[in-house]
């Protein structure tokens, strides 16, 4: 089922009644299903919830994002008990040994420079030299192929004078807002599937508490970049970052990925990853299930 995604930027209170999720404003008022909620951006700093709802919510695994005075997402609501072998789950992925978190990692690196390679394809640019990096991945990328790839790919994708950095000129800040997006979404589907996002198969830093989230997210990076992509032609060096534009990298959460038999949107599809991802650490497979992008 296709979750529903709520972007709030007004002025308004939230409460739960009946399992819905109540929208008060201006003395009117509307109503969604929880059960059908996926996602919530909430980027008013006069917005007020009810506790009541933040237990509906975290117990029907909502990502609740919470923007911060600039409107950037910064925080999220993370349920603590989300799988009903949660703790089995904790315990076969703390105990899962360097040499298979190397070949996850090594996967997840292979997976992330071909879709990067097909979406050069897609848009016209030269695939060719990514192509052949991704084939020299070794156990834990111990010959950078990651960054060697991401230096091709950006000046390809927007020009020898892009740098691709926090704080650099545009299109960065639409990059940075949809993989924080899409970063929030990950962190769902690893609580979904019982797993702690702090601890990584490659990221490993103590002030960062997803980890994990960083790391499998990785291939999935080239459907914003798509969306950026159309929004960098259609608004050429535009610096705004407003309501229509995060409407637009909002839409990565539903558009379509594909693996080996099935098609289905991004949000689902981050679910088969986080849960084969489980399976990896519980040793009943050993690949990772990741989309090849199209």
């Amino acid at each position: 089922m296709i979750k529903r995604t709520l972007f709030f930027t007004n002025n308004c209170h939230l409460s739960t009644k009946n399992e819905q999720l109540i929208i008060a404003q201006d003395k009117e008022s509307v109503s969604v299903p929880i059960e059908d909620i996926g996602y919530m951006v909430l980027e008013n700093q006069q917005i007020t919830l009810s506790m009541p709802l933040l237990d509906r919510l975290a117990q029907n695994n909502v990502a609740v994002i919470f923007c911060n005075a600039t409107h950037m997402p910064h925080s999220m609501l993370w349920p603590l008990e989300s799988n009903y072998v949660q703790a089995e789950l904790y315990r076969s992925q703390v105990a899962a040994s360097e040499p298979l978190k190397k070949q996850l990692w090594k996967q997840t690196i292979e997976s992330k420079i071909n879709n990067q390679a097909r979406l050069l394809k897609k848009t016209g640019k030269n695939s060719m030299a990514l192509t052949g990096l991704a084939d020299q991945v070794k156990s834990g990328d111990t010959t950078g192929r990651e960054g060697v790839a991401a230096r091709k790919y950006w000046n390809l994708l927007f020009g020898n004078s892009f740098i691709r950095e926090r704080y650099g000129a545009p299109p960065n800040h639409w990059l940075n807002y949809g993989y924080i997006v899409l970063r929030a979404a990950v962190a769902r589907a690893l609580a979904g599937s019982g797993l702690l996002p702090a601890f990584g198969i490659h990221h490993h830093n103590r002030y960062n508490a997803f980890c994990l989230a960083d790391d499998i997210m990785e291939p999935y990076r080239p459907y914003v970049d798509e969306i950026i992509i159309d929004l960098y032609e259609k608004y050429p060096g535009e610096e705004r970052l407003d309501k229509e534009i995060k409407a637009e990298l909002l839409k990565v959460l539903s558009c379509d990925v594909v693996f080996e038999s099935t098609r289905r949107p991004l949000m689902v599809g981050l679910s088969q990853t986080t849960a084969s991802l489980a399976r990896c650490f519980a040793g009943e497979q050993k690949k990772i299930e990741y989309p090849v992008f199209e």
